[in-house]
């Protein structure tokens, strides 16, 4: 039987790409306070942390993640000439599986499911047995990013397109406070600015100079985001395939989520902004940690002060 002391917690952890590397300072800071988590639903990026954390490998996937650099990231691109996707994903789901070890949803000593999207039903599907990362890869298959993912004889593709935040997954958690993180929140970032990639520094075109002539033309694609100074009112802006890729995902997971908060509010919501980061910035973990601990230290002060 559960202790009902308020510190028993559900927590819905939203999608929005590298700003997800936010919820692990989050986790860290509901846990140093004395939360329990005992049951987590994640959509995309809150999928993977949310799925690593309640296998219990989150202390390995963060030294991993805050070591990455950026030549490291694109590096672990696999890419999918021929397929509805760039990039099939194995890679980087090895590199997960060897750090967590393999895991069965039903088995996890944490309460965990994730939410993904069916191609054929053109519905949400919840994803809450059976291998763990087929559940994660599921759920973090952005469209023409990464390949739909084949799992239980459905195409499934990332669960921000029908739910970046999906709280409503929690409610069977009777008993259990649920505080959401919605990574697309629409205030300003309280914390570093945002940066963009930019032209290489001298350190990285030796770098650039060792990868094969497919790693150099994603290197090139990414650096070429936010290159120059921004245009003034009404000059047009020359968008790079990846700024727009990043920008449209985080108009449409913002939109979503705002109709999902008005019909299922959470009894805690912590806001990290959608300009923190780019989608694809995963060379930044330092900085999206701290920036989700600041965020839940904020909102968990006023909740438990009773403001």
């Amino acid at each position: 039987m559960r202790n009902h002391d308020g510190k028993g917690i559900a927590l819905v952890l939203g999608a929005g790409g590298a700003r997800g590397l936010a919820h692990i300072g989050v986790i860290e800071e509901l846990q140093a306070r004395g939360y329990r988590i005992e049951a987590v639903v994640g959509c995309s990026m809150g999928a993977l942390v949310g799925g690593i954390f309640c296998a219990g490998g989150l202390p390995e996937y963060r030294q991993w993640a805050c070591s990455l650099t950026r030549r490291e990231v694109f590096r672990l691109a696999d890419f999918a000439f021929g397929h509805p996707g760039f990039i099939k994903g194995d890679r980087v789901i090895g590199v997960l599986q060897q750090l967590v070890g393999e895991h069965r949803i039903e088995e996890l000593p944490i309460a965990f499911k994730a939410v993904a999207t069916s191609l054929d039903s053109r519905s949400k599907v919840w994803l809450d047995s059976g291998p763990l990362f087929d559940a994660i890869r599921a759920s973090i298959a952005i469209p023409m990013l990464l390949t739909p993912h084949r799992y239980h004889g459905q195409d499934l593709v990332d669960g921000g397109l029908l739910a970046p935040l999906p709280v409503s997954g929690a409610r069977e958690y009777i008993g259990l406070r649920v505080i959401a993180v919605d990574i697309n929140a629409a205030h300003p970032v309280h914390g570093p600015p945002a940066t963009t990639a930019s032209a290489p520094e001298a350190t990285d075109t030796a770098e650039v100079g060792n990868l094969s002539a497919i790693e150099t033309g994603w290197t090139r694609l990414l650096q070429s985001v936010g290159r120059g100074n921004p245009a003034a009112p009404g000059v047009k802006v020359n968008r790079s395939v990846m700024e727009l890729m990043s920008r449209s995902l985080s108009t449409m997971h913002g939109y979503m989520t705002e109709m999902q908060l008005v019909r299922d509010p959470p009894d805690v919501l912590i806001g990290i902004a959608h300009d923190a980061c780019a989608i694809y910035e995963f060379w930044r973990a330092d900085e999206m940690i701290e920036l989700g601990r600041q965020a839940a230290a904020r909102v968990l002060d006023q909740s438990e002060a009773g403001s």
